[in-house]
């Protein structure tokens, strides 16, 4: 039997049911026809394919699935076509929907859950500011102050990808009574919310990132997130998240290793293929290893969680290593490739590039280890 993946050589992808599988194999579908052809133009222009989006609405991929290994899975299979295109799925699947369900009151999630299933209302994950991203625990500076049943916010947010597009920005903010973090969901186009496109990037082009600044923006005490009362409480989401990092960053490598692969079995030099001579086996070899460790890793925490165990230090340590391992994996598709590899051609420099945005993105290399560290030694090394 064909391997469902071609970088899936222990058969994880087994464990899904049949009718997961055949969920995923529609949205491999629609990948292949309606969105991989766009994506070296759109990638080189630095715009997203709106286009696209309806086609993946109409898969309806939140409410085909309900175990947390077919949600990983659907986040593998979207970033081993392109990172920005599961980076854009994800800030609804997995940032705006995680916040509001388990920040939001019963009510809240009760009047928001199947919007946000649908597209029906869309938004973003604000966290990060322009002065504060690994310290925003102790550093966040954007601003609440409430009076009577309004809130009033002051700050500003950066790297926020998807906000342009987005009905409602899910914002964290300091409350200024009592020091603690709160979270508010800020209509996109409100009196005060500027939003400009972040320029210049050499990674995740597709991908439409912001900076946003807060001004004097008021909301209503009943557009809090009821359950969102401190960063604890914001950690809580993060533990969840990172799981979802963790697959984009392992379908990512699965994209760079089977694009090489296919490169290695067509292109001739010296009178046979790439594939046949042993430095490139070598490398093809290496590169599976670190797609079958990262796989297996993710697998079993998503297995854990869907059991109730969430450990932020497993989390952590998902996302670490498997980022570590998509960007060894793609140094090494990069030099299969040659000098090809330098161009959207062959898709190699698309995951080249974006592997270094999913490096750094919901938590650097640095603090997930530290988070590990603090963990298995009951030492914080953080200042």
């Amino acid at each position: 039997m064909t391997a469902f993946y071609p970088s899936d050589q222990f058969g994880y992808s087994t464990l899904l049911s049949d009718d997961e599988l055949a969920v995923l194999q529609g949205l491999r579908e629609v990948l292949d026809r309606e969105v991989q052809p766009l994506l070296a133009d759109h990638w080189e222009a630095g715009e997203f394919p709106y286009q696209i989006v309806p086609k993946l609405v109409e898969l309806d991929l939140m409410n085909a699935g309900t175990s947390a290994l077919y949600g990983g899975f659907r986040n593998f299979e979207l970033a081993r076509t392109d990172a920005s295109v599961a980076t854009f799925y994800n800030a609804q699947s997995g940032l705006f929907r995680t916040t509001v369900n388990l920040g939001g009151s019963p009510a809240q999630v009760a009047a928001l859950d199947a919007r946000i299933a649908s597209f029906d209302c869309t938004g973003v994950f604000a966290l990060t500011e322009p002065e504060h991203g690994s310290d925003i625990a102790g550093g966040l500076a954007t601003t609440a102050r409430r009076t009577g049943d309004t809130w009033v916010l002051n700050g500003a947010k950066r790297w926020i990808g998807g906000a342009s597009s987005a009905d409602v920005l899910a914002v964290f903010a300091r409350d200024e009574a009592d020091g603690q973090v709160k979270a508010f969901l800020v209509a996109a186009d409100a009196p005060g919310v500027i939003l400009r496109k972040i320029q210049r990037k050499t990674s995740l082009r597709i991908m439409q990132n912001a900076d946003i600044d807060l001004v004097n923006v008021q909301v209503a005490e009943t557009d809090r997130l009821q359950r969102i009362n401190s960063f604890k409480d914001v950690a809580a989401l993060l533990r969840s998240m990172r799981s979802d990092v963790a697959w984009i960053a392992t379908g990512l490598q699965a994209g760079a290793y089977e694009a090489a692969l296919r490169y290695a079995k067509t292109r001739e030099q010296f009178g046979k293929p790439l594939a046949a001579f042993q430095l490139t086996q070598q490398k093809l070899a290496t590169m599976l290893g670190n797609v079958t460790a990262s796989l297996g890793l993710v697998v079993r925490l998503s297995q854990q969680q869907e059991a109730g165990v969430f450990t932020e230090e497993n989390s952590a340590l998902a996302k670490m290593f498997c980022c570590e391992r998509m960007r060894h994996t793609v140094a090494l598709a990069r030099e299969i490739v040659g000098g090809n590899g330098i161009t959207l051609d062959t898709d190699v420099a698309r995951f080249h590039a974006d592997a270094e945005a999913v490096y750094s993105y919901e938590g650097t290399h640095e603090i997930n280890s530290l988070i590990v560290g603090r963990a298995v030694t009951g030492q914080s090394a953080f200042s």
